[in-house]
Order: structure tokens, then C-alpha cells, then sequence
């Protein structure tokens, strides 16, 4: 068997996502499968990945009409030459991943899966939408899109064309060979009653290298970190700290609420790109250790944390808190998306009501004054990394549905 992923970029650069695809592209070369990566960007230097020869100066011609139209991807006409790429001419099956930052067009795909039959990863709403990667409250993408509410909502659209593209993407759908897997169980249920509800729809968790990220020494990560040992520390991670999406304003308002007495006794501990006034907004101390791409430095933060809080808006199965939950950290998070699946109410962490933030101040509270809880709930966190998130149990997924779709 030999597969072609196909995502925006191979690792790095590429957000949880790019992560995910790499993790996979990984755990299924480990079982002995020739998989290989074709991208829009290549950050790494493996011969089995490379990026995607693109018809630049054709595509920025038309991008000039199309981006005015608000449809932000169909310019990329290089995609319909994917085919005379050696990758793609050996490989027997397809597997895209995030094809909508501005280096792939859609409207390939119908000719692209007539010559080889493809898989569809999810990781969040863009396949099914007119524009938007998460809809948040609107459900409009259920009958046909238009008069978008959220133009500006990534990826952002110059002009109202959601109905257009809508359309377009089920007119593709209608003529493509897919096979689609989410991550989460919210984003099965979303797929099924969607555009996609056509194909089959499969659940496949991302998996987590639990050997990368597990448990470590608490006192060693916090020495190493130059955190005082007597602390509770309260660890918040975003690629970008003003992402709206990830809830930076949500996570002020919940720990301007906490009693004085007990920020004194925390310091809030943030991985991403570092947010200014953080530190004077919720007056406790603050550690920044800026974007970190390792996964040993990440893992001694994640086993430096007494809690994972992560107020976000909207979300398909975080990797982060995968990440928490494999270093055995309980999380505290909203109850939206696939958030769910991994932070249980009373057995990994705290499920706080959507946006309330009184509510996810509450559980702070509540797990960081019950010790003997708080180590309950971190061995819970643990022991499910290990029974349903392993890369090698994701991979062996992916290889027997793989062989389905060519078996068939």
C-alpha cells in the first residue's frame, strides 16, 4: 500500500493541523507503509516530503479576481497537474488534510480522485461551509450559506460569495470518490447532516506520541523553569495569545475572578506568541515561555502545571489538550466542539458552560484546593492517552480503512 498525504504544509508553520498530519505521516511509516507528502509549504528535510509545484504567476493573475469575488481558493490551477508528480503516480490512495490556505483549489478534486480513490481528514468545518473553518453559533451552512455573519472569521472573505461557494463545493462533492474521517465525535455528527453526509464518515482520533509526552518529575520541570516549588501553576497554551477563537479575552475575565489570596499562591504559565499587559490584566505573576516547538520542552511545562485551562470558542479535538492529558495534567476547558472527548466531567478535568466565565473560574477553584482529586484525575488522563489516543493505534485505523476504500 502507498499513500499521499496532501496538506498545506508538512510540519512546521501549519498550526495544530500540520501537527497532526505530520504525526500521522509518521505512525503510518513506522508500521511499514510507503506514505509519503506533497504541500504547500515543506519546512523539513525528508526526502519523502516535498511541496507542491505551483503555477505562480498564472495563479496570482487570476487570484486578482477571485479574492475580489470572495472565493479564496479555486486560483490554484496547479492543483489539477498534481497527477504528473511522481508522489501521486505511486501512490494507490489520497488523503488530504487542510486544503484551504491558498495553495490547493477544491474544484481538483473530482479529477483528482477519478484516478485515485481518496480520504478526506476534517479538522474543522471548512470542507462543508461557504468560507469559514467554524461557524461558532450560525448555522447557515446547513442550507446553502449566504449572508455570511462572520465575513471576517478566518479564513476571511472580501465579498458575501458563501452561497456560491456552497455550491461549488457540492457540485464537487457530487462528482468526487471520498471517504471522509473527523477527529471528534462532534465533528462526525456535524459531517453527516453536511454537504459531506454523502460519503461514508468515519471517527479516527488524532493520536498523541506518548512517549514523547508523558509524566515527568513535577519539582525537576519547575526547577528547570524557575518556578518556586511551594506554587500552583496554572499553564494556558495558543499559537497566538490574541487569537479570538482560543479565548485569550476569556481566560482574563475568568482569572480576574479568582480570590486574591489564590493568584498570590499561582503563577500563570503561557506557551504561544507572548500577549502584552497579560501579566498586569490578571495580576498574578506570569512565566512566557514563547512558541515552543519542542516536544520534551512542552511536556516539562505540561508536568511543571498543577492545571491545563484552555477557554477556547471553538475547536475539533485540540492537540494541546491531547498533550496535557498524555504529561497526566487535568484540564479545564468549555464545553463546545470536540472538546468533550478529551476534557471528561470528573475524570480528566472540568467542563466549564460555553463562554462562562464564571463558571470555568469556578472549576479552577474547585480542582486546585482538592489535591487528592486533581492526582486522581491526572492518572485518569494518563492511562486514556495511552488506551485510546497511541499513534500506533490511530495509524493501524487509518491502514484498515485505507485498504476498505481500495478493497472496494
Amino acid at each position: 500500500m502507498k499513500v499521499l498525504q496532501i496538506n498545506f504544509s508538512d510540519y512546521a508553520g501549519g498550526g495544530g493541523g500540520s501537527i497532526a498530519h505530520f504525526r500521522l505521516l509518521e505512525s503510518l511509516r513506522n508500521l511499514g507503509i510507503d506514505c509519503q507528502s506533497l504541500s504547500g509549504i515543506k519546512t523539513t528535510d525528508l526526502s519523502y516530503t516535498k511541496p507542491i509545484t505551483r503555477w505562480l504567476k498564472c495563479e496570482s493573475v487570476i487570484q486578482k479576481t477571485t479574492r475580489q469575488l470572495g472565493l479564496n481558493d479555486i486560483h490554484c490551477v496547479s492543483s489539477f497537474s498534481l497527477d504528473k508528480d511522481p508522489f501521486f503516480i505511486n501512490a494507490d490512495i489520497l488523503n488530504f488534510h487542510i486544503i484551504h490556505s491558498g495553495f490547493f483549489s477544491y474544484l481538483s478534486i473530482p479529477y483528482l480522485t477519478h484516478k485515485k480513490p481518496a480520504v478526506f481528514t476534517l479538522h474543522d468545518m471548512w470542507s462543508f461551509t461557504g468560507h469559514c473553518a467554524y461557524s461558532y453559533d450560525c448555522s447557515r451552512w446547513q442550507i446553502g450559506c449566504g449572508q455570511c455573519p462572520y465575513p471576517e472569521t478566518y479564513p476571511a472573505i472580501r465579498r458575501d460569495s458563501t452561497r456560491w461557494e456552497w455550491k461549488l463545493k457540492d457540485w464537487v462533492y457530487a462528482h468526487s470518490n471520498l471517504t471522509i474521517v473527523a477527529p471528534s465525535r462532534w465533528l462526525v455528527a456535524q459531517a453527516k447532516i453536511s454537504l459531506l453526509g454523502r460519503f461514508s464518515v468515519h471517527h479516527i482520533p488524532s493520536g498523541i506520541d506518548t512517549n514523547a509526552y508523558q509524566p515527568l518529575n513535577s519539582e525537576l520541570c519547575r526547577s528547570a523553569l524557575g518556578i518556586p516549588p511551594e506554587k500552583k501553576v496554572l499553564l494556558f497554551s495558543a499559537e497566538n495569545l490574541k487569537d479570538a477563537r482560543k479565548g485569550g479575552d476569556l481566560l482574563v475575565q475568568s482569572l480576574q475572578q479568582l480570590p486574591a489570596e489564590l493568584k498570590q499562591d499561582c503563577v500563570l504559565l503561557t506557551l504561544g506568541k507572548r500577549a502584552t499587559q497579560l501579566e498586569a490584566a490578571v495580576n498574578m505573576p506570569a512565566i512566557h515561555l514563547g512558541y515552543v516547538s519542542s516536544d520534551r520542552l512542552k511536556a516539562v511545562a505540561y508536568s511543571a502545571a498543577d492545571l491545563f485551562i484552555f477557554p477556547t470558542r471553538a475547536d475539533n479535538l485540540p492537540l494541546v489538550l491531547q498533550e496535557s492529558m498524555a504529561c497526566g495534567t487535568p484540564m479545564i476547558s468549555f464545553d463546545i466542539g470536540g472538546v468533550s472527548d478529551l476534557v471528561r466531567p470528573g475524570v480528566t478535568g472540568y467542563l466549564a458552560r460555553p463562554e462562562n466565565t464564571s463558571d470555568f473560574c469556578d472549576g479552577i477553584i474547585k480542582l486546585l484546593k482538592d489535591d487528592v482529586q486533581r492526582e486522581q484525575l491526572g492518572e485518569n488522563c494518563r492511562r486514556i492517552a495511552l488506551e485510546e489516543y497511541s499513534l500506533e493505534l490511530q495509524a493501524q485505523r487509518y491502514q484498515r480503512l485505507y485498504q476498505q476504500v481500495l478493497n472496494n
